[in-house]
């Protein structure tokens, strides 16, 4: 049994064991971006043979918990290996299993990914995962349009796991070769200066402000959630300093965890990385990254620009203090740490708009910026200790996050995989468009709705997936371009981080400060009304993705959407009669949703 998050309990050769095997996890990723092309039926199993003693042994908290992880580490591990190895014949097979044996592996593997998603992150995923599974095996028995002809069980169970229909497709590509790196250069970053450096840059920036401690905890927390790509790290992390400062200011408890719960959601869609959700987006729509950030960098700017303005306005109506001058950070600190995240995000910028690399080569080569700040401190002296230090937390979580994932992916593909076997996707397609009649802002609404749903159990990027998967082809064939859809979808995913009853970083927040989670909720629910209402003007006013082919009208657009998101925020927190709540409101959600609606 071991800690999830240190490796001074283990006895020495258990703790070398675990840095060896994360050192060659994050070795074997970072290699598979230099050395070239390595088949997919290689790569993709390797990469699940790396995930398994991370998702079942090292989290494993009780006994049994260790030993029955053992057990599927070693025969998930055996089988992703059998079919790395046996790769060129497999691939004649075309996906048909050709004897028990090979049946046997089929299951194995099936059995592994669910169970290593139910570790991760509980029943919810693993359950959707198995009842796509029992639909494909016997849905054949159900009457009607929900029915299918079936489907042969060695071919079924085959294209799931000796093709690349399944476990072994597309988004275990992304998982592969970018999630994985991205997860690495933000553990380098976490693992030194950069932290700090964020907290000091907004604390530099916005500390003497009024309610600046807020407005610290809101820039820091987009700083670090672009890279961390989870709300409930961003809180744990950039609030465990931000909460006690705003408490000892006298900040009330709601509001500081209500900020620090909608800041680091909004971290996930704050660009340059944005967490797994937007790599993932690369493969569903074909649209390059550097396109998908160009279309999500203003929508993000308006949804921290609205948790801005609802500062203010609870600044007037609690009177918020700024940061004494005396506790903010001299200038010199602020330089000096800013560098350990600007020197590697320079790079990864460089090396995708400067240099022209893909995204995950600029950032394999910021990895390796990071990592030689991981040298460095800000006092100047060097510490081994330190270092070594460093370089194990970096390995460790790098290794701990990719594995969580890509558990999460792998899961998440068996869904997709039944969804094109058995024709059921095109199908639930079909429902959305007749539940809508046609039209497409009820399928706006049932699609958030269902993302609100399923994002109460699942992850962001699991309930974007499989959200976008049944509900995407709808809202694309009702005259939404792809990325819209796409980008429609994902912000509504997150909205059970803050939204009840089940709304995660609310829930850790609330704990930190030893208030009521559900007082918390109804603060950040006004706070982040951006996260409600931006998705729908990004439909009513789509030249706001367009940044980089009509700027201007991008900016008109911008503007109009900012006046409304003004209005809105202020009518919900500023003013205290429900009448002019309501009319205020609805009046900055008509100036929002202005635009052209399609």
């Amino acid at each position: 049994m071991t800690s999830e998050n240190t490796l001074t309990d283990m006895p020495a050769p258990l703790r070398m064991f675990w840095l060896l095997l994360a050192a060659a996890m994050v070795a074997f990723h970072i290699g598979l971006i230099f050395s070239g092309l390595v088949p997919n039926l290689v790569s993709r199993p390797l990469h699940l043979a790396f995930v398994l003693p991370w998702a079942f042994v090292f989290s494993a908290k009780t006994r049994s918990a260790f030993w029955s992880g053992m057990v599927f580490a070693v025969l998930g591990v055996s089988a992703s290996l059998w079919i790395a190895f046996n790769h060129d014949m497999l691939g004649d097979q075309y996906g048909f299993l050709e004897n028990d044996f090979q049946m046997g592996v089929a299951v194995v593997l099936l059995v592994c990914v669910i169970e290593a998603a139910r570790r991760a992150i509980g029943w919810p995923l693993p359950m959707v995962a198995v009842s796509a599974l029992a639909y494909a095996l016997f849905g054949d028995a159900i009457p009607g349009e929900f029915g299918h002809s079936g489907t042969p069980l060695k071919s079924f169970l085959g294209t799931l796991t000796i093709a690349e229909g399944g476990i072994w497709g597309s988004l275990t590509a992304v998982s592969v070769g970018v999630v994985s790196i991205f997860v690495i250069f933000g553990a380098v970053l976490n693992a030194g200066e950069a932290g700090q450096g964020f907290m000091n840059v907004a604390a530099a920036a916005a500390g003497r402000l009024k309610g600046g401690a807020a407005k610290v905890s809101v820039i820091s927390s987009a700083l670090f959630g672009s890279i961390s790509g989870s709300a409930s790290a961003n809180v744990a992390s950039t609030g465990a300093i931000t909460l006690p400062a705003m408490t000892k200011l006298g900040y009330p408890k709601r509001l500081s965890a209500a900020v620090e719960a909608v800041a680091s959601s909004g971290g996930q869609i704050m660009p340059p990385l944005m967490g797994a959700g937007a790599f993932v987006m690369v493969e569903l729509t074909g649209v390059p990254y550097t396109g998908i950030m160009a279309a999500a960098i203003l929508p993000s700017i308006l949804f921290f620009l609205a948790v801005w303005m609802g500062i203010n306005a609870y600044a007037s109506k609690y009177e918020l203090r700024s940061i004494d001058a005396s506790e903010q950070p001299a200038a010199r600190d602020v330089l000096i740490t800013s560098g350990f995240f600007m020197v590697p995000f320079t790079v990864l910028l460089w090396g995708m708009f400067g240099g022209g690399y893909t995204p995950q080569y600029a950032a394999s080569l910021a990895i390796l910026a990071g990592a030689i700040l991981l040298f460095f401190n800000r006092t100047g002296r060097f510490d081994p200790a330190l270092i070594r230090t460093r370089f194990a937390n970096a390995l460790l979580n790098a290794a701990r996050q990719t594995a969580m994932i890509a558990a999460i992916i792998f899961c998440a593909s068996i869904v997709i995989g039944v969804l094109s076997i058995t024709g059921l996707g095109v199908k639930i397609t079909s429902l959305v468009l007749s539940g809508s009649g046609g039209m497409l802002w009820p399928s706006l609404l049932l699609t958030a709705l269902a993302c609100l749903v399923l994002g109460m159990e699942v992850p962001t990027t699991a309930a974007y997936v499989i959200c976008v998967s049944v509900a995407g082809p709808a809202l694309i064939q009702q005259g939404l371009e792809p990325l819209q859809a796409h980008l429609f979808v994902f912000w509504f995913a997150l909205l059970s981080t803050i939204t009840p009853p089940v709304c995660g970083a609310v829930f850790i927040a609330a704990g930190m400060v030893g208030e009521n989670w559900l007082k918390v909720a109804t603060t950040a629910m006004a706070l982040g009304v951006g996260l409600y209402v931006i998705p729908l003007g990004m439909i009513a006013n789509p030249d706001i993705l367009r940044l980089t082919e009509a700027p201007l009208a991008a900016l008109v657009a911008f503007a109009r959407m900012a006046v409304g998101l003004a209005i809105l925020s202020h009518g919900l927190i500023a003013v205290r009669s429900l009448h002019w709540k309501l009319a205020i409101g609805a009046l900055g959600l008509a100036v929002i949703l202005s635009g052209v609606v399609i």
